[in-house]
């Protein structure tokens, strides 16, 4: 569903040597840069009567007419749902998700996700594509996400996300022991066949992922993982990929293995950790208005930190190498 929109601007001379995109997005507020390319793209953008370039440079004074159809967001409804806002100013929130909460409604979720609840706290959020949400986890993964609360600090994390400068770590519980550190670099794409997964194949998208150790236990790791892209499951997929699946998740890791001798605290908690054991722990930026470096942390939910004390339990002499929180 689209409307139809029409704007007549002047470009001001203190804007002259920018690019047109550049220039209109600082002119025209409410949408994004992206959009305005796409507009020109489309030719829906003429500049003093002509047709708008993609890489046109203004002087200042010219008369630009947009006449252009605007994609119109579904209308979702605002649901007084509790949010943990872990910090917010006027131009952003810093959400730590809860397990078991989808980010967006779609199929089988049009209700009760984060972006209800975001909806209800603050209603200009329909404004924005998304409502300013500018990246996802998975339902069952908890952590830190970051919202856009204005269209112009929507383009600068969306850019700072495409530019791949969003710094997001993670910790998770993987199956079996690592011996070091390293990185994956693994193409992913849709599962051919299982459409609901995702799998690593040659035809996939860039997907690079950094992880660490912090602890050894006697048949599980845990690890802190830093994402280089951010592609659908491509944590669970990668660490699946390199055999070492993460502990509890349904649709990489297969059937639950208990450790031989396992105590039976650690085989309790095994047998009821029914998710992928992993947390969005960290989250770094540069700010879109003041361009200051901000960092977040979240601490572990309390499933998988008992799963954690749990696994310590079970193996007493546990290696510890990066054990902050």
């Amino acid at each position: 569903m689209t409307k139809n929109i029409h704007h007549n601007v002047t470009i001001p001379e203190e804007l002259s040597g920018m690019r047109l995109d550049q220039a209109l997005s600082k002119i025209l507020t409410d949408y994004s840069r992206t959009q305005i390319q796409e507009w020109i793209k489309s030719e829906s953008i003429q500049v003093d009567g002509k047709l708008a370039k993609s890489k046109q440079i203004v002087i200042g004074g010219e008369t630009i007419d947009v006449n252009a159809a605007l994609k119109v967001q579904p209308t979702w409804e605002a649901q007084n749902i509790a949010l943990n806002i872990i910090y917010e100013d006027e131009s952003l929130m810093i959400i730590n998700k809860p397990v078991g909460m989808v980010v967006h409604p779609g199929a089988g979720n049009y209700a009760n996700t984060l972006l209800n609840a975001l909806l209800h706290y603050c209603p200009d959020l329909n404004e924005l594509p998304r409502a300013g949400i500018i990246h996802r986890l998975d339902k069952d993964t908890s952590g830190l996400l970051v919202i856009a609360k204005t269209a112009a600090a929507l383009t600068h994390l969306t850019l700072q996300l495409k530019n791949r400068t969003i710094t997001r770590i993670y910790q998770a519980v993987i199956t079996g022991v690592l011996t070091s550190g390293g990185k994956v670099d693994a193409p992913i794409g849709r599962h051919p066949i299982q459409r609901k997964r995702m799998a690593v194949m040659d035809t996939g998208k860039v997907a690079v992922t950094h992880y660490r150790i912090m602890e050894r236990y006697r048949a599980h790791t845990r690890v802190k993982v830093q994402l280089e892209t951010g592609r659908t499951h491509q944590i669970r997929v990668h660490m699946a990929h390199i055999h070492h699946a993460l502990l509890g998740d349904p649709v990489y890791n297969g059937r639950l293995q208990l450790p031989k001798g396992a105590t039976p605290e650690l085989v309790e908690q095994l047998r009821k950790f029914k998710r992928q054991a992993l947390h969005a722990s960290e989250l770094g930026l540069v700010h879109p208005r003041t361009l200051e470096p901000m960092s977040w942390r979240a601490p572990l939910p309390d499933d998988m930190a008992k799963l954690i004390e749990s696994l310590r339990n079970d193996t007493p002499t546990f290696e510890q190498n990066d054990y902050d929180y």
